[in-house]
């Protein structure tokens, strides 16, 4: 397989959906590893099984609609794997293994089949101690935005999943990307005060256009600077409430076809109806309580 992912949004044509089998028993509080996971255990609504598999097929479903190939990774028995994001992820014609926290380490071991597809000399395995996840990642062309945690409490928050090293590291294997780190809230319990991954607060959509959560950057300029490089006219700003809902984590197809959750009017009329956009809903409020949405679940392989 030949790799190519040069922005978010070119027509897609392959990728990994994660997989919503056998996902064992409920966590604990102390065993969950993101703000909404432990909201959703605290409050007794943590998705059942059943209902992820509906939410994930209809994904599946939307995605063949366009001529996607869907690939799934093997099932672990009573393990979370909805997340494919966060296990590796592409940035031109190469896929960094991410190191994943320890909590999900044994997941890699189900995409033995999709990384044999690839060919060894693009798959780049990081050091030990360079932590990043895909869902940190997001490639614009030209820019690399990733999110990232430098504070001196890094490794006391279990959402802090991208350190100052990859991003030094990626820096030396993409050399003519501008690289633009952007510093993340984060808090491990309550999820209004803290982002899981950049595409929790930013993401890009169509050609020039972006959705973005103001308060989900500890500095302001990180959030204006994105604003610079789009265009205030050409961004989509949303509230708290959304950002909770996980609105910014919707999935292109392609620069014209988005798949979003159907409960998300507002953003989804204006798409719609701004930016001429065709909008695919489908239902993902249940995943959505384990700290992930669309483009969480997926892996994307290769765009045109």
């Amino acid at each position: 397989m030949k790799l190519n992912i040069k922005n978010e949004t070119g027509r897609l044509k392959s990728v990994v959906l994660g997989q919503p089998n056998s996902m064992g028993a409920v966590p604990t509080l102390e065993e969950s590893y993101d703000a909404k996971s432990y909201y959703s255990i605290e409050h007794n609504i943590y998705p059942k099984e059943e209902d992820i598999i509906k939410e994930m097929n209809a994904f599946e479903a939307v995605l063949k609609k366009y001529d996607v190939e869907v690939l799934r990774p093997s099932i672990i028995k009573d393990y979370n794997q909805v997340f494919a994001r966060d296990v590796a992820f592409v940035i031109d014609d190469k896929m960094i293994i991410s190191n994943v926290i320890a909590d999900r380490a044994d997941e890699q071991d189900a995409y033995k089949k999709v990384f044999e597809k690839v060919a060894w000399r693009k798959i780049i395995n990081l050091p030990e101690t360079a932590h990043i996840e895909g869902g940190d990642v997001i490639v614009w062309d030209d820019f690399l935005f990733i999110g990232t945690c430098f504070s001196e409490d890094y490794r006391n928050y279990k959402t802090a999943r991208t350190n100052e090293y990859a991003i030094e590291i990626l820096k030396e294997y993409f050399p003519k990307k501008r690289i633009i780190d952007l510093e993340l809230k984060k808090n491990d319990k309550i999820p209004f005060e803290g982002i899981l991954h950049l595409d929790c607060t930013f993401n890009p959509v169509g050609k020039d256009k972006c959705l973005i959560y103001k308060n989900g950057f500890v500095d302001e300029s990180d959030y204006r600077l994105i604003i610079d490089i789009f265009g205030e006219e050409n961004c989509f700003h949303l509230n708290d409430e959304e950002m909770f809902e996980m609105f910014p984590n919707i999935f292109s197809i392609s620069p014209e076809v988005i798949v979003s959750d159907k409960t998300f009017t507002r953003m989804n009329n204006h798409l719609r109806n701004e930016w001429g956009m065709t909008v695919e809903e489908i239902p993902y409020r249940e995943i959505s309580k384990m700290g992930g949405l669309l483009r969480c679940s997926t892996m994307p392989l290769v765009r045109e």
